[in-house]
């Protein structure tokens, strides 16, 4: 055998490997840990390295990005404009909560032209049938338009009673869209919509992408989670359309999340970022985003005051984790977060570590079982981090864990779609309805509280006394966090 021929060989594969990786990274922009993931990603994993990154790495095209884009229309800007100029400035009379608060409310305002809405009244869903049957009876009470919106809508038991229910409003003439994600909703076909296209309704995947064989990225998905009828009724939060979100899967069994339903104005922002969406899906048949498609009403409701804000990679501006930031800055006494994917990148990392070295009571609720293999062992690696630090770090037990929750001092709470990972940051489209409530915050912190009975609180030491196997898989996954 002739060892210089093959040692010439791998240095070629090897070089031309390398060139290739080198190209494939730096054609499109990326941060640079994220551009450090992928280049060993592809070095060490030749061949096999370009499919994954054809899986996880690909970026949406300009004209998906332009499509999905958002161009306020101008009576809704000045209206935008009158309100934050109506917005009372700071005093020096303000708590900490108050100035923490207008903090927000500017910051929203500002980078995602978010409305703040004070006509409004909650009420908070952890039980996926429970929140469905609620849904269902909303839909077949509806008058005027239903807008729904989820990564998941899947052909199954659920499925099927969420289109009947759908179906059957269309049959009596108000207006029914869907958006769903096509891969978010695999094993979902095109036809399964078929009787509410029927019935006069509409169901499109989300920028029109049909199949998963011909567009296979896992990364750049909708994953909001958006139900808004007659501009009066909408919902936000983390369950999807399926039998698993009921507790129907062998693997998860009860599956614990936590979605919102909204009464008042609030629901009418649910409706205008559905109808962005809509509009960048389905362009020929473009819905209005105008005042007049967002009729004023003298009904009072309740007086919660919230913020419905969406962030996606149309932006580089990472709206939902400026916001998760400003609140975990602003913590003073508690900082309660449920979450199923811990996957910080630097700077809330260092904002959680700062926190709970600070004083601050911060609490981390995560599943104790993968329903991703590496994305669990790296939450599990940053998990540990912040226990050595001094946060409490609990692992959910009954089942999986879903809810992507963030509270502060019983001030301000968050409840979307959005995990605190690099995907739900940088790479998929997210909704979250930041809230101003105490009964909200306080309802969500009781809630938590009575989770931990169904948890492990897992110490430092505990993480210690892991196999050096599992600390090795933890630290390893921990390298790919850039890309899961």
């Amino acid at each position: 055998m002739n060892w210089t021929l093959f040692y010439l060989v791998v240095f070629v594969i090897f070089s031309l490997n390398t060139a290739a990786a080198v190209f494939t990274v730096f054609r499109e922009r990326r941060d640079i840990a994220a551009t450090w993931a992928w280049l060993l990603v592809l070095n060490l994993l030749p061949i096999i390295g370009f499919l994954i990154y054809a899986l996880l790495g690909r970026k949406l095209t300009h004209r998906q990005l332009n499509k999905v884009q958002r161009q306020p229309d101008a009576e809704l800007t000045d209206a935008l404009s009158q309100q934050q100029a109506s917005l009372p400035p700071y005093s020096s009379g303000d708590t900490h909560q108050e100035s923490s608060v207008k903090n927000m409310i500017r910051l929203f305002q500002n980078v995602d032209n978010a409305f703040v809405t004070l006509n409004n009244q909650t009420e908070i869903f952890t039980d996926g049938t429970t929140l469905f049957n609620n849904m269902q009876q909303e839909i077949l009470n509806a008058q005027h338009v239903v807008y729904v919106e989820f990564y998941t809508f899947y052909n199954d038991q659920l499925g099927q009673q969420m289109l009947s229910a759908l179906t059957a409003k269309a049959q009596e003439g108000v207006t029914v869209r869907v958006l769903y994600d096509s891969w978010g909703s695999m094993g979902t076909k095109r036809d399964f919509f078929e009787p509410l296209r029927d019935a006069g309704g509409f169901a499109e995947p989300f920028l029109g992408i049909h199949s998963n064989w011909r567009d296979f990225r896992l990364n750049f998905r909708d994953h909001r989670k958006i139900v808004a009828i007659d501009g009066w009724t909408g919902y936000i939060g983390g369950f999807n359309i399926g039998d698993q979100y009921v507790g129907r899967s062998k693997k998860f069994g009860h599956w614990r999340d936590t979605h919102m339903k909204v009464t008042g104005d609030a629901a009418l922002a649910l409706q205008e970022h559905f109808i962005s969406d809509w509009n960048a899906t389905v362009p020929e048949n473009e819905l209005e985003r105008t005042m007049q498609h967002f009729p004023k009403t003298s009904d009072e409701i309740g007086k919660t005051m919230m913020q419905i804000v969406t962030s996606g990679p149309d932006s580089d501006i990472e709206q939902i984790k400026l916001g998760y930031l400003r609140m975990i800055n602003s913590a003073r006494k508690r900082l309660y977060i449920q979450i199923p994917y811990l996957i910080p990148d630097d700077s809330v990392l260092n904002a959680l570590r700062s926190a709970t070295l600070s004083g601050v009571d911060v609490r981390i609720m995560v599943p104790h079982m993968p329903d991703h293999p590496f994305v669990y062992r790296a939450t599990q690696y940053y998990a540990r981090l912040l226990a050595e630090d001094g946060a409490k770090i609990y692992f959910y037990q009954n089942g999986f864990i879903h809810s992507k929750v963030v509270m502060i001092d019983d001030a301000i709470s968050s409840v979307g779609s959005a995990n605190m990972d690099f995907r739900s940051f940088k790479l998929n489209f997210e909704a979250n309805a930041f809230v101003y409530d105490f009964k909200v915050s306080r309802e969500l912190r009781d809630i938590f509280e009575n989770d931990i009975k169904e948890s492990q609180l897992i110490t430092a030491a505990d993480f210690q006394n892991m196999s050096l196997w599992l600390r090795f898989k933890q630290a390893g996954s921990r390298l790919l966090a850039p890309i899961l």
